[in-house]
């Protein structure tokens, strides 16, 4: 999934629909507590429930698998990103663990790039060894 999720992020926000992800990228601190990003939500969720109901009412055994993949991987994006990340509600504030520590500095990165151009880190799970140093 992280790879596909990088996939995605690199050429699909930040290529055709970067018109519903540049909020996330230019989006004024307090402006607005919803974003356009946000709408891939529905975007990723509607593949995945597809995949659960084809997978478990016409028992096609490939794609129930895919399904509960990507559902897990958006619960995961919940917490990590919307919730860790980008504290959209105040949690996990001052954690001192290494690798939530070098997800939070190659996002910080990934978010220094205001355009759809030019950026980096669009990964979310598996980041650079280099994040893992202190600054």
């Amino acid at each position: 999934m992280e790879f596909f999720a990088w996939f995605a992020h690199k050429y699909i926000m930040h290529g055709f629909l970067w018109h519903l992800h540049e909020d996330h990228h230019v989006k004024n601190p307090g402006e607005h507590w919803v974003e356009k990003n946000d709408s891939f939500f529905i975007i990723f969720a509607t593949p995945a429930i597809i995949c659960i109901i084809l997978g478990t009412s016409l028992s096609i055994p490939f794609v129930l698998p895919i399904g509960i993949g990507i559902t897990i991987y958006g619960v995961a994006y919940f917490f990590v990103h919307d919730l860790f990340i980008h504290q959209r509600i105040k949690v996990l504030r001052k954690t001192k663990n290494r690798y939530f520590l070098a997800i939070r500095r190659a996002h910080k990165v990934h978010h220094k790039h205001l355009s759809k151009k030019d950026g980096e880190c669009f990964g979310m799970l598996i980041v650079p060894m280099k994040y893992f140093k202190k600054v």
